[in-house]
């Protein structure tokens, strides 16, 4: 009789029961989902970023399907910090996975109160700062010039005991070097990587298809970039890797694991088959079954062994 493999992993110092999470804004604890399964048989739960204050977000159209992928231009409406702490954070607290919150700032300040907020609440175990969303005061993502992202993460580290995660951008010359400037400020781990930027016109009415002009692009088009990010990321920290991009089943969360993520989240894929993540656990599971090995840990970074 084989006994069934250890899912759990790390990160941060906070344990995790797999290695499976949604990625921020692509996946609503509600009843809905419920129906497909249990959102507490993931490995973490995570918010919708939110702002200190309400925002409605961007113009329509907001989304638009790609070869491979999708467009998104939400803009991350939310109803501000108040409101998510009330209605929406004990509702994750109580379903059993570690709550990771992310949070987004549109000014240095609003980076160090929002984060001080979630703390007082005592029901996040991880703090997940989206760095990749835009700087409203300056038109740039906080995680695209090396100085502004040691700024952030180091402000909101020196006020907060929570383990910190900064979500990267792709869009820099290298990510490795962003990534080993989010440890170095103090980052306790890395979300890797949030969309890329692009956008479609259409035809007919000679305009872009979307009210905001461009959007992110996610799904499995970029999928090997992603890789790529995390595994020249795991090259250079030691802090442990989110690996998201693309991500549609188990096959391509292995692929993360073996580049050296320690965890996935799966996000645009939620979309299409809301039993992904589901899937994806199992199918983490049986693979490990069917290559002998006992602990998911033991495949993570295997990709870097050289022969």
């Amino acid at each position: 009789m084989r006994v069934s493999p250890d899912l759990s992993v790390e990160i941060a110092g906070v344990p995790f029961p797999n290695p499976v999470m949604p990625a921020s804004g692509a996946y609503e604890v509600d009843e809905i989902h419920d129906n497909f399964f249990s959102p507490s048989e993931l490995g973490a739960v995570i918010n919708k970023t939110i702002f200190l204050h309400p925002r409605p977000g961007n113009p329509p159209p907001r989304i638009w399907e790609t070869p491979c992928g999708m467009l998104n231009a939400i803009g991350i409406p939310c109803d501000g910090a108040e409101a998510f702490i009330w209605d929406k954070l004990p509702n994750l607290r109580k379903l059993g996975p570690p709550v990771v919150v992310s949070i987004a700032g549109e000014t240095m300040e609003e980076w160090i109160e929002l984060s001080e907020l979630i703390e007082s609440t005592g029901m996040a175990d991880l703090l997940e700062l989206n760095l990749s969303c835009p700087n409203l005061s300056d038109g740039i993502p906080w995680s695209t010039e090396e100085k502004t992202l040691e700024r952030v993460v180091s402000a909101v580290v020196s006020r907060v005991k929570l383990p910190v995660i900064a979500k990267l951008s792709p869009v820099v010359t290298d990510i490795a070097d962003m990534a080993r400037t989010a440890e170095g400020a103090g980052a306790s781990a890395l979300s890797m990587i949030n969309t890329y930027k692009g956008m479609a016109i259409d035809i007919k009415r000679k305009r872009p298809v979307l009210g905001n002009v461009t959007g992110g692009l996610s799904g499995p088009a970029i999928r090997p970039l992603a890789v790529w990010a995390v595994y020249s990321a795991y090259e250079t920290v030691k802090i442990p890797i989110i690996g998201m991009g693309g991500i549609d089943g188990p096959t391509a969360a292995i692929e993360f694991l073996l580049a050296g993520a320690s965890a996935v989240a799966v996000g645009m894929y939620n979309f299409i088959d809301p039993f992904t993540m589901k899937k994806t656990i199992e199918g983490i599971r049986t693979y490990l079954l069917e290559e002998g090995y006992s602990s998911v840990r033991e495949i993570i970074g295997m990709a870097h062994t050289r022969a």
